[in-house]
């Protein structure tokens, strides 16, 4: 079910047994080929088919930005900040709380260090303030283990690459755009470095030519299971 769709009088019914899966996503550069909601895309779907076939399940609106340092500099990524996201997972959760949800997952597709810690430093909090709160907080591509490796050729691929463009096949296939050429950064860690599209000028981190749309729908099928498995675990929490 999707939150804003319900009624006054359907939300109140549901709230006391619902787990709320709230979708974290971005507006970010994803080479040539993709969409800058890609990331956006993805989750909103995953946790859409989820929610459509569980009625204990509700889906609310995705958070269509994102903390996106790396590519930051590309064209057409407009990012918050890190305290812009911790002020929306605290007063979202806040808020959700206030209406009687006790159950809830915040699960994002990107997968951005600074992003998914803000997120989890927020989700921190929150657990010690709200009594009984059962809450996750995660990326997607951290819990899908090593059945991903199994389906995706391509060794540490990540944005844009073999994973991200299959899965753009198998939901939005009109939405890709050829294919961008394999590209990994090159950043000189440990250094922090301004000019990020010195050393990632493509914004793609893999093999977009390695992705199929089977490799696609399999991913996806593992994401919608391991995002199940998430939403058991905070039904068993105590």
């Amino acid at each position: 079910m999707l939150l804003g769709e319900l009624t006054m009088k359907e939300f109140k019914r549901l709230v006391p047994k619902a787990t709320l899966v709230v979708p974290f996503g971005t507006i970010e550069a994803h080479g040539t080929h993709l969409p800058l909601n890609t990331d956006t895309l993805i989750i909103r779907e995953t946790v859409r088919k989820v929610a459509s076939e569980r009625k204990d399940v509700i889906m609310a609106p995705p958070l269509q930005y994102g903390v996106c340092t790396s590519t930051a500099e590309h064209p057409g990524t407009i990012g918050i900040s890190a305290p812009t996201l911790r002020a929306f997972v605290t007063d979202t959760v806040r808020g959700a709380y206030e209406q009687g949800f006790r159950k809830m997952i915040l699960v994002s597709g990107h997968g951005g260090g600074i992003h998914v810690s803000a997120m989890k430093e927020a989700s921190e909090g929150l657990v010690k303030e709200l009594p009984g709160l059962r809450l996750a907080a995660f990326s997607i591509y951290e819990v899908l283990g090593k059945e991903a490796g199994e389906i995706a050729e391509t060794r540490n691929d990540s944005h844009a690459g073999e994973m991200e463009t299959s899965l753009m096949l198998h939901l939005a296939p009109g939405l890709v755009n050829g294919r961008a050429k394999e590209e990994y950064p090159a950043f000189p860690k440990p250094l922090v470095v301004k000019d990020k599209l010195k050393y990632w000028p493509g914004a793609v981190w893999g093999n977009p030519a390695k992705a199929t749309k089977e490799k696609g729908e399999r991913l996806f099928r593992l994401m919608t299971g391991r995002l199940e498995e998430a939403i058991r675990a905070v039904e068993r929490a105590r």
